[in-house]
């Protein structure tokens, strides 16, 4: 019994003595130094894991505007487009054409009779046809 209260006692007073030293000790900077070299990967994972979280962010801002710039031209691009469009089925009406032919001297003249339209057989119609053909001559 006498045996338990000395040790009550001194584990009491260890800790009185331990946190009058780790005040002094954290004054000093020896507790730091202390939980630092125990946990030293533990930092220098936090801190890798710090410095890859803001070049992260600075190349996502760098994403960011080269996307408002390729959306931007690509907007440019497609009134740029459609202007063209405009142009060319302009440039390609019937009267137009007769009018720059004129402009530019040309001999040509408007035809007369209207288109006539092609039609594509397959194959084997074409065979048929052909073999019929051939058979009436």
């Amino acid at each position: 019994m006498d045996n338990d209260v000395y040790d009550k006692e001194s584990a009491d007073s260890a800790k009185k003595g331990n946190q009058g030293n780790s005040l002094k000790g954290l004054l000093e900077g020896r507790m730091f130094a202390e939980k630092l070299r125990r946990n030293l990967s533990f930092v220098l994972f936090v801190t890798i894991l710090g410095v890859w979280y803001i070049s992260n962010g600075y190349s996502m801002e760098g994403l960011h505007r080269e996307r408002h710039s390729l959306e931007k031209e690509v907007r440019d691009l497609r009134f740029e487009s459609i202007t063209a469009a405009a142009d060319l089925m302009f440039i390609r009406k019937q009267s137009e054409v007769i009018k720059r032919i004129k402009e530019e001297g040309l001999s040509l003249e408007e035809s007369k009779e209207p288109p006539v339209k092609l039609y594509k057989w397959p194959i084997g119609e074409w065979r048929q046809k052909m073999t019929l053909f051939l058979e009436f001559l």
